[in-house]
């Protein structure tokens, strides 16, 4: 009898610890708060395919046995993009080689980007004497699916490469050729979207560049070797690529926060008046996608997708596509508010990071920005606090 008072007294005890432990578990984020998390509405078959995709985009170490290298940058995707989030100073990118669209010269020594890493036994790229180079900061991969369903004709009808209007904004955009798996020409051009310079077509290109260049591992889709630039055998295979392009396709899109108090809608009527949504275009629709809830849907990105001259103070004298060396892709702001979650704290905005805070990056504007820059410099204290609430709210 003794024992099972004995036992019944371990069992109780038990229970109220694991009662007592729950309550000091953290409690799930809302909605709001993550940038990762797939798009609602996948069936099971696209659903499975998005878990494979965040496996391997996530998960995935490459090592020297993986194929890492010899060179590289990274040895995981998730690596340069916590939580789908934006990236470090450290996880920053080296591009080189190219001053104009005569193209890039310096692709027989390493262009365009600077693999800064190695395995043992070999040794890290340096920059070529007399290349130009700039830093790109890792962007979010949020939303992206809704970005690449935009339509070119809804690119085009934002574009005033002459400034016609004489509003003073003039943007357009990055016409490219893309590789012989999108399209078998190398002549035509297409209107492409991402990346700093919006020199990428769409994101099954992004996803293969990403694997060559920034983990040295090569695919059916990119073939050479960064190190020896000699064709090799895949070694990571198209099924993983593929599913890796479909997870960012059908990551949810940033849930703006606080959309009901009354400072942020000041905020974003601030934010119009000034001249901010000129470039940052708070609505675009996508067109039809095999995926229900990309097909034909209004979202808040707050881009254009397009070109605009930044000034000289942002012109680091390399550029990508058609851009000039001073253009950059109006980077979109939502996801803004949650950056500092995956930068260690801190913000680090523009294509660089070079901007430590919101304030700063405003700041920073030039070129085709010049009048909102200045325009946000003339506000009352009041209504930089409610603009600057409203974007943290992105």
């Amino acid at each position: 009898m003794k024992n099972f008072y004995i036992a019944c007294l371990i069992i109780i005890t038990g229970i109220i610890l694991i009662q007592a432990c729950s309550k000091l578990e953290p409690r799930p984020l809302a909605d709001d708060q993550l940038l990762d998390g797939p798009v609602g509405e996948l069936n099971y078959e696209q659903n499975q395919r998005f878990l494979a995709g965040d496996i391997a985009f996530n998960d995935e170490i490459f090592t020297v046995e993986k194929g890492v290298g010899p060179i590289f940058v990274a040895t995981s995707c998730g690596s340069c993009h916590a939580g789908d989030g934006k990236g470090h100073p450290f996880t920053t990118l080296t591009r080189f080689g190219q001053v104009d669209e005569t193209g890039n010269h310096f692709l027989d020594q390493g262009g365009p980007q600077l693999q800064n890493r190695a395995i043992p036994g070999h040794l890290p790229e340096t920059i070529p004497t007399g290349a130009t180079f700039a830093k790109f900061t890792p962007p979010g991969n949020t939303g992206l699916g809704f970005l690449e369903l935009v339509s070119d004709q809804d690119i085009l009808s934002m574009a005033d490469p002459h400034d016609t209007d004489g509003d003073g904004i003039s943007g357009e955009p990055n016409w490219n050729t893309v590789p012989a798996y999108i399209s078998p020409s190398n002549t035509i051009k297409y209107i492409c979207r991402f990346g700093r310079k919006a020199s990428i077509f769409n994101l099954l290109q992004q996803t293969v560049n990403a694997y060559n260049q920034d983990i040295g591992i090569t695919s059916v889709y990119a073939t050479k070797d960064v190190y020896t630039h000699q064709e090799i055998d895949p070694e990571v295979s198209t099924q993983t690529v593929n599913n890796v392009a479909f997870y960012l396709q059908t990551l949810k899109a940033p849930i703006q926060r606080n959309q009901q108090d009354p400072e942020v809608i000041n905020g974003g009527a601030v934010f119009t008046q000034i001249g901010c949504e000129n470039c940052h275009k708070q609505t675009l629709k996508t067109g039809y996608s095999p995926v229900q809830s990309l097909s034909n849907k209004e979202f808040h990105p707050y881009t254009d997708l397009l070109l605009h001259d930044m000034g000289s103070g942002l012109d680091d004298g390399y550029t990508e596509g058609s851009a000039k060396t001073y253009e950059w892709r109006t980077t979109p702001l939502w996801g803004l508010g949650l950056s500092p979650r995956s930068q260690g704290g801190s913000y680090f905005l523009l294509h660089d990071g070079r901007a430590t805070s919101i304030e700063q990056a405003i700041e920073m504007h030039g070129g085709e920005a010049t009048k909102a820059r200045t325009n946000y410099s003339n506000l009352s204290k009041a209504d930089k606090d409610a603009l600057l609430k409203f974007l943290k709210s992105l």
